[in-house]
């Protein structure tokens, strides 16, 4: 793969967390009764980013749980004998409750919907939302974002990367383009 651009620095990740933070109080008329669940690996780290963003700003804490969906995904037989299935760790009760989604890039949609599929097996939310750091369409099933932290068109070819300091060592976003075959 050839690099092609930064999208995001570290200080632009952090504005565009902020602002989604924002949105999400704002959306939700408050704290009350919001919960946070980040889809493995990155939407973890950037679920309890969020949260502590949040904190800062009103005061209350909100819950963050852990979304394995690797037993929802619609293409589990295509990605070997024993896929790798972690930990889902919900500590609260979602019933009732508005559940912000996150993960770190929406594409096809599809990790959303086997996000959605596995939620709804542990309760049923009064609410879903998606909040996503990077959406770069080609959406192949209905599904959109609530909250975006940036837009960035991309080609089928290219490749965005999420890098975040509790998993990679850095914070930054950026745009790889496959090398033709």
């Amino acid at each position: 793969m050839r690099f092609k651009a930064e999208l995001l620095n570290a200080e632009e990740m952090r504005r565009a967390l902020h602002r989604i933070a924002h949105e999400i109080v704002e959306a939700g008329k408050g704290v009350e009764g919001l919960a946070l669940v980040g889809i493995h690996t990155r939407g973890i780290p950037l679920a309890e980013r969020l949260a502590r963003y949040i904190r800062e700003f009103e005061g209350k804490e909100v819950p963050v749980g852990l979304l394995d969906i690797t037993l929802y995904r619609d293409d589990l037989s295509e990605i070997g004998l024993r896929p790798q299935v972690r930990q889902t760790r919900i500590p609260f009760e979602i019933t009732d409750k508005a559940v912000v989604l996150v993960d770190d890039v929406l594409y096809t949609g599809r990790t959303a919907r086997a996000a959605l599929d596995a939620l709804m097996d542990l309760g049923r939310p009064r609410r879903i939302y998606l909040a996503v750091l990077i959406d770069r369409g080609h959406r192949e099933l209905p599904i959109r974002a609530d909250f975006v932290g940036k837009n960035v068109p991309t080609a089928r070819s290219e490749v965005v990367k999420v890098k975040l300091q509790e998993v990679d060592g850095e914070d930054r976003v950026e745009l790889w383009e496959r090398e033709a075959l």
